[in-house]
């Protein structure tokens, strides 16, 4: 048995749950007599819509097929080995349920070797290796094609990225030291650093090919048999591939000082593994990949008993499994079907909304508003949006036609709401004026009909409280930009039956959002945590601590922007609403500032200008500032901000806003963009202590987003 398979014995013990992925060799005669080929297809047994990972059996499996066809290759009975996966999907990384259970350094350690060492017998090979990329390839799918003589990507697949870095870790069986190498350190670090601290980023099949990770690109429907083509082609001589020369001097310093940059200003050195992926490719420049390989086992095996990445993990299975089983949502079959929607309002919310219903769910749409110029100004919206999309090639002109023609705009809402199974408003933020609203909808709309608010604060119970039938209202608080942001808050007001309920789980999902349920609670999940979050920012200002050691002293969070420039995207009106909103609830705990309210009287749009190309505070908006004598250092204000947040989050729990600690995290990542490595909120405040501090108790149990215990 060799030192591998040994290797890998040992940690498959660690896997206990692996789904584990064969790697089957076929053999076949290339075109043109180009010879005999052995063809590894990775195939975990799933149906083809379930992802093909990589554990240590796996690995074992990969191992043994490359046994086998070294053997082959040492006798000259093949002349090239290709690897491939199965339909649509090539892999996509490691085993990510096996890795949070490790508990030693050298069992995380072992599988970064195990890893390298299988990959590179795939170039250690006495014949030419192929990848064909033919479907989703991301982590150590990617890295298994960069250990391959050659690779092929096809057109039409979905996803391709190294995303180690957006989750805690670094590209560790070859990534980080190879592609630099293939490519270049600038491409390298867009791909490895840039593109997974932008929220993962995937790239397309052109993509690659046009960065130089594929050597060559072919349509999907049939990618095999071209890069079989191709592949034959290159044996024979009759393609040669050229790669650029890869620049080693200054350029590659600048590409490394290029991604120091970047991943300061997305995680401000608050995330190690960033930072550990570009000294590897910074030690790469030399061309020694063993060195690398090394670099890279070692930088795994600490990342994966760090913090960090049991918060990336956590995080990931927040998004990808928690987002698609919400907790407390009704049974679905009591969802009714939803046939056409009514939007009232045609302002930017209220168009957004109207856009993304119709490309959803393909019914008609129908906005109102209080005059003709406004509601064709909306429609006039989402049909300029279809054209861009239709622009961009992303619907062609005849479904262009169909979406414009299935949006429409009326004033009188008994016309256009008369047979809605739907109707949402997103009128202005004033309890008296949605109440009026909903009455008038409620008068014209089917008994069936689903009356949905979008409101960010307001009570949704008050707003029905006068309805005849107030079990037909839900709250729908999506968030700004309604097409980026996944978040959904689904709220369930005092009276809402579980009928309405589950039709709107039913319309979140047709939406492609992510559903939390929560109780009708002032201004629910979000806003009510980063309103006492921003809230403790500005009253440590107002009471005389300078706005840059404020916005400083936060820093450490590596959150996606600072507290006043998250105030300036929001908008100071809007944060001061809440603000004034959450003072009437909770008014110990948060207290509306004069500060911000002379901003918004003064018409201000932030705290900061742009005129040097960085934001500096606004010489107006420090004149308005009133404040006191009190001077905080950047090491209280964080202890005073997270021990705020700490508090409302379990304040939350008690009242049981939501059902756990995971939905607030899943809410502030997919509804404020907080960070993976951050787990959302709860995982960094139980590691820094402070959930124990203030509520004498972590928030997670040990063992979810941390070492097991």
């Amino acid at each position: 048995m060799s030192t591998t398979a040994e290797l890998l014995k040992g940690a498959a013990e660690l896997f206990p749950d692996e789904v584990v992925t064969q790697a089957h060799v076929r053999h076949l005669d290339l075109p043109g007599g180009a010879g005999r080929f052995a063809l590894i297809t990775l195939d975990n047994g799933l149906d083809h819509t379930k992802p093909t990972t990589i554990g240590p059996q796996s690995l074992a499996n990969l191992n043994a097929a490359v046994d086998q066809v070294e053997k082959e290759a040492s006798e000259g009975a093949i002349v090239a080995v290709g690897v491939t996966g199965k339909p649509f999907i090539f892999a996509v990384g490691a085993d990510l349920k096996g890795v949070e259970l490790l508990k030693q350094h050298s069992d995380a350690l072992a599988i970064g070797k195990g890893g390298h060492d299988v990959f590179k017998r795939l170039s250690g090979l006495a014949v030419p290796t192929f990848a064909y990329y033919n479907g989703a390839s991301m982590g150590g799918g990617v890295e298994i094609g960069l250990h391959c003589t050659y690779r092929t990507v096809s057109k039409a697949i979905p996803a391709f990225s190294l995303p180690e870095v957006f989750l805690g870790l670094v590209p560790g069986w070859g990534g980080c030291t190879i592609l630099p190498n293939l490519i270049g350190a600038d491409r390298a670090v867009s791909v490895i650093i840039e593109n997974s601290l932008s929220q993962n980023k995937q790239l397309g099949g052109s993509q690659v090919f046009e960065l130089g990770i594929a050597d060559a690109i072919f349509e999907g429907a049939d990618f095999l048999e071209q890069s079989l083509l191709w592949t034959a082609s290159v044996l024979k001589g009759e393609t040669v591939v050229e790669r650029a020369d890869v620049d080693r001097g200054e350029a590659w310093d600048q590409a490394v000082a290029r991604g120091r940059f970047v991943a300061d200003s997305k995680v401000h050195g608050a995330a190690p593994a960033a930072y550990r992926a570009l000294d590897i490719i910074e030690a790469a420049k030399d061309g020694d990949l063993q060195k690398g390989f090394d670099a890279e086992d070692q930088a795994l095996a600490d990342l994966i008993m760090g913090g960090e990445l049991r918060s990336g993990i956590y995080a990931f299975n927040l998004v990808q499994k928690r987002a698609k089983r919400p907790a407390g949502a009704p049974d679905k079959k009591l969802a009714r079907p939803v046939t056409k929607v009514g939007v009232v309002g045609a302002g930017l919310m209220a168009s957004q909304l109207a856009l993304l219903f119709l490309r959803r769910l393909e019914v008609p749409v129908v906005l109102t508003d209080i005059d003709q110029e406004r509601v064709d100004k909306g429609v006039g919206y989402v049909h300029a949006e279809i054209d861009k999309l239709l622009g961009k090639g992303r619907i062609n002109q005849d479904k262009a036609n169909r979406l414009k023609a299935l949006v429409t705009g009326v004033l009188d809402k008994a016309e256009g709401f008369a047979d809605a199974d739907f109707i949402i408003e997103a009128v202005f933020e004033e309890m008296g004026v949605k109440q009026k609203v909903f009455a008038e909808v409620e008068a014209v709309a089917p008994a069936h009909a689903i009356l949905a608010t979008n409101t960010s604060s307001l009570s949704v119970s008050e707003m029905a409280a006068k309805l005849k039938h107030p079990e037909r209202v839900v709250g729908f608080h999506f968030f700004n930009p309604v097409a980026v942001l996944p978040l959904l808050e689904i709220v369930r007001g005092e009276k809402t039956d579980d009928a309405s309920l589950a039709t709107a789980f039913g319309v979140a999902k047709k939406l492609k959002k992510t559903a939390v349920l929560t109780k009708d609670a002032p201004a629910f999940v979000v806003n009510r945590i980063l309103t006492r979050f921003m809230g403790e920012i500005q009253n440590v200002i107002d009471e005389g601590t300078p706005v840059a050691t404020a916005e400083k002293a936060i820093e450490p969070l590596g959150l996606p922007m600072s507290p006043l420039v998250l105030l300036e995207l929001v908008g100071p009106a809007i944060g001061l609403h809440v603000s004034e909103t959450l003072n009437r609830a909770f008014p110990e705990r948060f207290k509306v500032s004069e500060n911000l309210a002379a901003v918004v009287k003064a018409g201000k749009r932030g705290f900061y200008v742009y005129d040097s190309g960085k934001p500096e505070l606004d010489p107006e908006v420090a004149a308005l500032l009133k404040q006191g004598d009190t001077v905080l250092t950047e090491e209280q204000v964080r202890d005073r901000v997270l021990d705020a947040v700490a508090q409302e989050i379990g304040l939350m729990l008690e009242e049981g806003v939501v059902a756990e600690a995971q939905d607030i995290d899943l809410c502030l990542i997919t509804g404020a963009g907080w960070p993976f490595h951050l787990g959302g909120i709860t995982p960094y405040l139980d590691r820094e202590g402070v959930s124990q501090r203030v509520n004498g108790k972590p928030f997670l149990a040990p063992g979810v987003a941390s070492l097991p215990a």
